[in-house]
Parts: structure tokens; sequence; C-alpha cells
């Protein structure tokens, strides 16, 4: 009977992967799984306001170039929230982070919405919706740097595919396709409040319903003080130039979308003769689109390589789409299906990004929660990077200039991949070298718990 039952047994063990949860079978973490649900409804609510807030202001008499100093200034506190995600992340642990942006969104928008805006005092609405954009970045990113503590390394690169599907499936896909139907409906202040709604659903989702125990303790070596282990998280951009370098890229990756959102609603709208709720529908198609190639160029950058899908897919694609997402509107005018068909072509090149997520941790496996910080500080800097350039060479430039200048970064960022390489890529010994350079400078680093 000890030998029948064994013949049970082991093919029940063989099979066990293929029964393993759904979840799992598509490459989420099943003990993150909720995290990823909260994350989506919390960027939705985030999103909403991408395609009308700037035309909203402007609509309300905060002129365009005090309306795009306020996207910068909150841009500035969404770079340094999005550094502080991984850095404090090191000091408390991911769960932690997550609660204090969601507390700092909530807070700061109840203000902005009941305070600045009802009084439209353009000081109030500075203070109110620049410290807001501590909120996103320490949800969001806190929540990346648990995904990257706590997948083994051989499912990050799905792992991280599945936080930006989450990430942009709610900024700005499905946030303006909620603010498509809204706005019309209930208006543009009210759909704010609705806002307010889904980032509080989705954070206490998030929040309450994941236990994975990664994201509850610090992850720097205990012992280490606070200092050290904030420095270490800046200093490593020029300790490790490698991933300062991806920094840069990260940066320039989603500078331009970001930077759109201040004037392409009034180029699309004003310009080429769309309605306010065609460009928010157009906004829904291009992001839609690069949500199913954000899962795409994952598959892809395992297969190609990392560094190869960045650079071709990623920096030249989004060169080219940038450019017909300009042209093409401009000569043929309010040609809806046109439209549609650049703006999906931008969405899918800007998804070759994506491998970039699962290579910058890689760049410093003994240091992985400090590149996932300069990897955030990248997010953030370009929440800050793309409004500021709008600001800047917009009123000299005009339209075209500006997407002129967002393709020339694209390209850069495909040269700058050429430095990303992995330390078994490196023939010469120097990641070596750096290791145990930093091994002296932080012994305990290389025992930081990685959760793998």
């Amino acid at each position: 009977m000890t030998s029948v039952s064994s013949t049970h047994i082991d093919p029940r063990s063989e099979a066990a992967p293929a029964r393993r949860h759904w979840t799992e079978r598509i490459g989420i973490p099943r003990p993150l799984a909720w995290g990823f649900i909260g994350l989506l409804i919390f960027m939705i609510g985030d999103g909403v306001e991408f395609g009308y807030l700037s035309p909203y202001l402007q609509d309300h008499g905060i002129g365009a170039q005090r309306a795009a100093f306020i996207f910068t200034v909150y841009g500035t506190t969404a770079a340094i929230a999005a550094w502080l995600s991984g850095a404090l992340s090191d000091m408390w642990g991911p769960r932690r982070v997550m609660w204090t942006g969601l507390g700092v969104w909530v807070v700061c928008h109840a203000l902005f919405l009941t305070i600045a805006l009802t009084t439209v005092d353009y000081r109030l609405i500075l203070l109110t919706y620049g410290l807001r954009g501590f909120g996103y970045p320490l949800f969001a990113y806190g929540f990346l740097v648990w995904v990257a503590a706590a997948t083994p390394q051989q499912r990050l690169g799905t792992a991280v595919g599945w936080f930006w599907f989450a990430f942009t499936g709610g900024l700005p896909t499905l946030g303006s396709l909620v603010a498509s139907g809204l706005v019309p409906w209930i208006g543009s202040y009210a759909t704010l409040w609705v806002a307010l709604g889904l980032i509080v659903v989705g954070g206490l989702i998030a929040l309450l319903l994941v236990h994975e125990p990664t994201g509850h303790r610090r992850l720097a070596p205990e012992g280490e003080r606070p200092l050290v282990t904030l420095l270490g998280s800046l200093t490593i951009l020029w300790r490790r130039p490698r991933i300062g370098v991806g920094a840069i890229v990260r940066t320039i990756n989603t500078a331009p979308q970001f930077g759109f959102m201040v004037f392409l609603p009034i180029f699309f709208t004003e310009t080429v003769g769309f309605t306010l709720e065609e460009w928010l529908r157009l906004l829904t198609v291009m992001f839609t689109t690069n949500i199913g190639f954000n899962l795409v160029f994952g598959v892809i950058g395992d297969r190609m390589g990392w560094r190869r899908t960045v650079a071709l897919c990623g920096g030249v694609g989004s060169a080219i789409s940038i450019l017909a997402l300009y042209y093409v509107p401009a000569a043929a005018g309010p040609q809806y299906a046109l439209a549609i068909l650049v703006a999906a072509f931008y969405g899918a090149t800007l998804a070759g990004y994506v491998p970039l997520s699962a290579l910058m941790p890689s760049l410093a496996p003994e240091h992985k929660g400090q590149a996932m910080a300069a990897l955030n500080l990248g997010a953030g800097a370009s929440v800050v990077a793309g409004p500021a350039i709008v600001a800047v060479f917009l009123g000299p430039l005009g339209v075209v200039g500006v997407m002129w200048i967002f393709a020339v970064l694209y390209l850069a960022s495909a040269a700058m991949t050429a430095f990303l390489k992995l330390p078994d890529e490196q023939g010469d010994g120097s990641a070596h070298s750096d290791a145990h350079e930093e091994v002296g400078e932080r012994q305990t680093a290389v025992s930081a718990p990685q959760g793998e």
C-alpha cells in the first residue's frame, strides 16, 4: 500500500505547478494580488483629472503659464516623493509608506476642493495641489518596491509588467474614461469628488487585503542608521553611474506624458477641432493600448533582451510615434480614426520602456531597494520635467517645437541604454570591483532582504 500511495503522490506533486492559483499562472504573485487591484482603482482616481484639469483651471481664470507652473510644482513634490518611496521603504517598510501616501492624497485633495478651487485662489491651489503631489508616488511606487522585494527574480519582469498594467490602466486610461462619462453628466468639479472616493476605495483594498509579510517590515538591514539609508538611496546615482543613467532614461520615458496634460487638450480641441469628450476618449485609447503592450513588451524583453527592447521599442519607437501624434492630426484635421491610430501607436511604443523596471534592480542586485529608489526618482522627475519643458518652450517654439524636443529626448534615451549593462554582461570585471567597494562602505548592505 505504501508503494501504491507513492505512485499517486508523485504525479500530484508533478502536476501541482499546473494547478497553481490563476493569478500565479498569469504572473501575478498571489500574496500581492489584491494590491494590484487596489492600485488600479487608486490610479483611476488619480487619473480622473488628467485630461481636463488644465483647461478647467484656465476656464476659471488661471492663465496657461500659471497652470503650467502649478503642474511643475506638483511634479517637483511627486519627484521627491517617488525617491522617498524607495528610501522610506528601506526604513519603514513599503506598507507604511503606502499608508502615508494615501493619507496625504486624501487630506490635500479635500483641501484643494473645499478651499482652493471654491475661492479660485492661485496661491491656495498651488499649495494644496502641490502638496498633494506627495501622495500618489508614495502609494504607487511604495507598492512597486514591495513587488520588487517580494517577487522571485525569475518572475520579476512579469510582475512589474502587471504593476505598470495596473498603474497605466488607471492613470490616465480608465481615469480619462471615467472623466469623459462623468464630466458631461455631473460637471467637472463634482467629478473631482468622485476621484477622491475612488482613491479611498483603492487605497483601502490594497492596504487592508494584502498580508504578504515583506511589506510590513523595513527592507534595510537591522541596525543601519536612518541617515545612512536615506543617503545611500541618493548617492547610488553616482556610486553606480549605470543606476544614474537608468534614472535619466526613466525620466525621459514619461516626461512627455505629463507634459501633454498642459497643452495637448487645448491643441486637440482648439487647433485640431475635437470636443473635450473626444479628446478624453482619444486619451483613453492611447493608454488602453499602452496597458496591453506593457505585458507584450515584458514578454518581448525577456526574449529579445531588456536593454534592446528599451532602446528600439521604447526610445526609437516613441520618437517616431510622438512626431506622428502631432503631424498627422495637424495635417489631416479632425479625422478621428487617424487620430486614434497615432494615439494608439504612441501608447504602444511608450510601453517599450517597461523592462527598465526589471533591469534597474538587476543592475545592483545587492542594493535593490536603493536601485528602486533611483528608478522611482526618475519616474517622479518625469512629472516635473514634462511640464517644465512645456512651460519654458511652448511660448517661443509652439506645440511643434515641444514635440520635437520630446522626440530628441527619446532618441537620447535609446543611446543611453548602451550603458545599462547587467553585471554578467561586463567582461572587464568592473562590476565585481564595484560590489566589493560598496561592501567596504556598507558592510551590512549585502545581507539586505530581497524577498526571494
